[in-house]
């Protein structure tokens, strides 16, 4: 789903910065009760904030309140996951989907605030089940430097992560009827060899905006990678829950300042958004869109994996748009709230004059509310057993993230919606069936740092309306049975052995970091290596060129690589990084001659060296493990010598998925110059595991 950045308070909100500055991290405790009060942000007069209650006993809690109120002038405009009432003091109770809290699991609620110049305040929580709570030291404030901050966050005996805004549930475990499944593969404990059941999450890893159709026997899913090039992945499966990339709609977007990292400019948090999926009569069509350029894109082939594409360019942007063709005719819909119709010529390259342009659906969000954090957006339009469906996301103020559903009988209107499913914050996508005509629709989730990731809901009809779910509720098991591919097709180890056949294509899975620099990398210049050359200066590994990645993956992932460094030259650092907005890396930087092992961490907002160890020889190896589970949201990183014995070093970077980067964490090899050029470092390989 993709948030408009001028009119989402939330989206403001992640992107205020504190100049010269760490962000505070504010956290109340009680060990009884296990409740904490967060500050996730803070800046000149606003401030977002947190609420955890963990059970910490050996009986599950059904039902809670907390209550709260501050001594000082702040107070709350809007929340999420909870129903929040009052003028201060303040309470929360839970919504539907969340007052069950089991032994040992978290619910998590948050809101945004205002406040005067002074810190956001920590205040006393008290209700079922917290109990009076005390407020405790917290990170100084952000007129200290940032390295001040880092050092008290070190120190503290607290457990405490820069919250996302996603919920902290737990998924629900009900199984959908035998009708519903897509597979005639009974569910047994005695499965042939290599059959798992089919669960959820669909894909744990950063998948978001998914657009599905289905070809026969094969579907295909089209998805967003942001400032990632290529772009616009396309995915296959024959089953809905193994997934392969097969291709990319384009190598490049644009050949921009923004997209090449160049010049100061960044395409952080924009590059191409939401995109769109169809097949009509023998033609594959995917559009996308983007705020870094202000156009629209549609691309077309005959053969969607192996191409070659042709690209159409719209001077102008249409959010979150979703194709549609019908009896020759081709339209984009697209919107924020008001959902609108624009008529395309009929082979989708351009605009159509005097064609069809109106608005189908005023004031979507209507059906859902009257508060919202984000308005519905995210459409997709689909024509089922003759009737138009438009399918929306949206953010009721109070509520998690939320599935609309439209229909009409005619493709203009007038269009009935109902609210088609409020679980988890489980939302965005389309609706898809299989060959044996069940149903079901593809939907992300918002997941902390590992990023968005998709879901598979069980979709029955009733009335011509599709009713997600199984009694309203996303299962966590399907009822049906699949071989166990894991995640090979999404994610997948390098030795960098092209060279040696003479080849310089990348694995699929494979994504540089914005636009590359093709004459800075090589697979042939040492074959069995991956060779990045520093061809300009850059002042940090964010805003570094040429850092190739691929994503993470939950619910526990590890990478690690070799890394020969003899050509380095003096001011340049290269490693292996966990790449976001705070990110961390571990690598090896040369100064003065001298080479050293060092782990840089970015949790307080700016890059701070934590460690730096003398290194006496060329190779050395780095390693990464990264712990998505119950949004645990760790990042953890080793070296070794030899490649067999491996040494902890430096913090436990505390990851958080932020809106500027706006996607999940990504595994990142990097080689990049402070001082000056020509310098080179070769990877042998890329290796990971759960």
């Amino acid at each position: 789903m993709r948030e408009n950045i001028n009119a989402s308070v939330r989206y403001a909100a992640q992107f205020a910065k504190i100049s010269g500055s760490c962000l505070a991290l504010l956290l109340a405790w009680n060990a009884n009760a296990s409740c904490q009060y967060q500050v996730t942000n803070q800046w000149n007069n606003g401030f977002t904030a947190a609420i955890k209650i963990t059970n910490n006993t050996t009986t599950a809690i059904n039902g809670w309140s907390v209550n709260w109120q501050y001594s000082s002038d702040n107070r709350i405009s809007n929340s999420w996951n909870a129903n929040v009432s009052g003028s201060n003091p303040y309470s929360a109770t839970q919504l539907s989907w969340n007052g069950s809290i089991s032994p040992n699991q978290t619910v998590e609620f948050g809101f945004q605030g205002t406040k005067g110049a002074a810190n956001a305040e920590i205040p006393t929580l008290s209700g079922a089940p917290c109990g009076g709570v005390t407020p405790v030291s917290s990170a100084r404030s952000s007129v200290r430097p940032s390295s001040v901050a880092v050092s008290s966050l070190r120190s503290s005996t607290a457990s405490v992560a820069v919250s996302s805004l996603a919920s902290s549930v737990v998924i629900a475990s009900s199984k959908p009827a035998s009708s519903l499944a897509a597979s005639s593969k009974s569910v047994s404990s005695s499965s042939a060899a290599g059959l798992i059941e089919a669960s959820n999450p669909n894909i744990w890893a950063d998948v978001p905006d998914p657009s599905v159709i289905r070809v026969g026997n094969t579907y295909y899913m089209s998805s967003t990678t942001m400032h990632m090039s290529p772009g616009v992945p396309i995915m296959k499966s024959t089953d809905l829950v193994n997934w392969s990339l097969v291709n990319y709609a384009y190598n490049t977007l644009d050949n921009t300042n923004a997209l090449n990292l160049e010049n100061g400019q960044n395409a952080y948090g924009k590059g191409s958004w939401a995109s769109s999926i169809r097949h009509v009569d023998g033609i594959y069509y995917v559009s996308t869109f983007s705020y870094t350029t202000n156009k629209t894109y549609i691309y077309k082939t005959t053969n969607i994996e192996r191409g070659p594409w042709t690209t159409s360019v719209l001077n102008g942007l249409y959010h979150d748009c979703s194709l549609f063709f019908e009896n020759g005719r081709a339209f984009l819909a697209y919107g924020i709230d008001d959902i609108k119709i624009i008529e395309l010529t009929a082979d989708a390259s351009a605009i159509k004059s005097g064609g069809l342009n109106q608005t189908i659906i005023s004031k979507s969000s209507a059906v859902a509310g009257t508060n919202f954090i984000v308005r519905p957006e995210g459409t997709h339009l689909q024509k089922i057993n003759g009737r138009y469906y438009v399918s929306l996301i949206t953010w009721p103020s109070g509520k998690s993230r939320t599935q609309l559903i439209f229909r009409a009988n005619n493709l203009t209107g007038p269009y009935e919606g109902r609210v088609a499913l409020q679980d988890q914050g489980i939302a965005q996508g389309g609706l898809i069936d299989t060959p044996t005509g069940n149903w079901y629709a593809y939907l992300f989730r918002d997941s902390g740092a590992v990023g968005r990731i998709p879901y598979l809901v069980p979709v029955s009809w009733q009335d011509g309306w599709p009713v997600m779910g199984v009694g309203g509720k996303v299962p966590q098991k399907l009822g049906f049975t699949v071989e166990n591919k894991g995640l090979a097709g999404i994610v997948t180890s390098d030795e960098f052995n092209q060279g040696v056949q003479s080849s310089s294509v990348l694995p699929l899975q494979w994504q540089w970091n914005h636009n590359p620099d093709n004459s800075a990398w090589s697979l042939l210049a040492r074959p069995g290596f991956m060779r990045l050359t520093n061809k300009r200066t850059a002042s940090n590994f964010e805003v570094a060129r040429n850092s190739l990645t691929q994503r993470t993956f939950g619910p526990q992932s590890s990478a690690r690589i070799a890394l020969e460094t003899a050509a380095m030259k003096d001011g340049d650092y290269a490693g292996l990084g966990a790449l976001q907005t705070r990110y961390g890396f571990v690598g090896v930087n040369k100064s003065n001659g001298t080479k050293s092992i060092v782990m840089v961490d970015t949790t307080s907002g700016t890059p701070q060296e934590i460690t730096r160890i003398g290194l006496f020889q060329d190779r050395v190896y780095f390693r990464i493990d990264m712990n998505f589970v119950n949004q645990t949201d760790q990042a953890k990183f080793y070296y070794s010598l030899d490649g067999n014995n491996w040494v902890a070093i430096g913090n436990t970077l505390r990851m958080t998925y932020d809106l500027k980067h706006f996607m999940g964490y990504r595994f990142a090899l990097f080689n990049y110059a402070t001082q000056s050029t020509g310098g080179y470092v070769d990877f042998d390989y890329y290796r990971i595991s759960p």
